[in-house]
């Protein structure tokens, strides 16, 4: 969930990565990177991963891109962040049922907290996940707005982008659940503004919808149009954005 390959001082290799990450293909930018030290292995993996949270597809190739990340990372710094993507795919391995893997998410994302310092750089986007695992898996909302207030707060100070769209977005899931219309539109706002000025394509469907949930006609319905040209764009990614997107039954005909 890391912005790289976003900024204009980027090198042609992450500048690549980013461009075909954030247009679906995840899958060919891992294969630019050559998993010989510990950060290119993990950048593959975290890119494997997030395939499988936006495809429900690749499962096992990002199994193995995250056992070489793990064999590789050594300092405390790698080994915590091989930790948090363990606990991310099998958070999604358990949020799709795949298989129910729960348990494994809470304790690889533990193991991460323990050896991360507080105001560590990657500190935010654990810290994200496990607001994450606290809202769709364990169902305790408060717990998920405190873990992605700290997320936000780790985001800004970091100039995570990226992130800061992602804490944006869930931040206003969670107001619109309490019925805050007006926070929850600011903050899907937000989101969509960020990943729209990143060029995060394959996020920027999701967005467009989560805002259209917050506004009236007409401008609900054009949010929701540009979300479909998105997603065919895009063939079809993510794939749980389908059923938000399936176009109301026809009314009956008038005169």
């Amino acid at each position: 969930m890391s912005g790289d390959g976003t900024t204009a001082d980027d090198d042609p290799l992450q500048t690549a990565v980013w461009r075909l990450r954030s247009r679906a293909c995840w899958a060919d930018a891992a294969a630019l990177l050559e998993p010989a030290g510990p950060d290119a292995a993990l950048q593959r993996a975290s890119l494997l991963v997030e395939r499988c949270l936006y495809t429900e597809a690749g499962w096992e190739e990002a199994e193995d891109a995250l056992r070489t990340a793990e064999a590789l990372a050594h300092s405390d710094d790698e080994r915590g962040a091989a930790a948090c993507e363990r606990g991310y795919l099998a958070y999604a391995a358990t949020l799709f049922r795949v298989r129910d893997r729960a348990d494994e998410a809470r304790v690889a994302l533990g193991r991460a907290a323990a050896v991360s310092a507080p105001g560590a750089v990657g500190r935010a986007l654990l810290d994200f996940r496990r607001g994450l695992i606290a809202e769709n898996l364990t169902r305790s909302p408060q717990a998920a707005r405190a873990a992605y207030r700290r997320a936000h707060a780790g985001a800004t100070a970091h100039a995570d982008p990226l992130l800061l769209s992602a804490t944006w977005r869930h931040l206003a899931g969670l107001a619109l659940r309490d019925g805050e219309l007006t926070e929850a539109r600011r903050g899907f706002a937000e989101s969509l503004r960020i990943r729209e000025e990143l060029g995060y394509l394959v996020g920027t469907a999701p967005a467009l919808v989560s805002l259209a949930d917050t506004e009236t006609e007409p401008e609900a319905s054009r949010l929701r149009e540009e979300a479909r040209r998105l997603f065919r764009l895009l063939g079809g990614v993510p794939t749980w954005l389908a059923h938000h997107l399936t176009p109301p039954p026809p009314g009956p005909a008038t005169a």
